[in-house]
């Protein structure tokens, strides 16, 4: 398992944190962290990160860097 941290533009308020959230959990990613601006997740391999990049921008926002820990 591995830590990620996903960059996100657009988010502004507690509501954009929760559609995130509804996202990554509709993804099916039970470990994350999410703030204004951020996502910090467990993922156990790329494809599971992708799902987490493609549930952030279908909830509207643009994920703008991925970096690991």
């Amino acid at each position: 398992m591995k830590e990620a941290v996903i960059n996100i533009s657009g988010m502004s308020c507690m509501h954009c944190v929760k559609a995130v959230k509804i996202g990554l959990e509709e993804a099916g990613l039970k470990e994350y962290n999410v703030e204004i601006g951020k996502a910090e997740l467990k993922v156990d391999n790329d494809e599971e990160l992708g799902k987490a990049k493609a549930a952030i921008e279908e909830a509207g926002y643009k994920v703008t860097s991925v970096s690991e820990k």
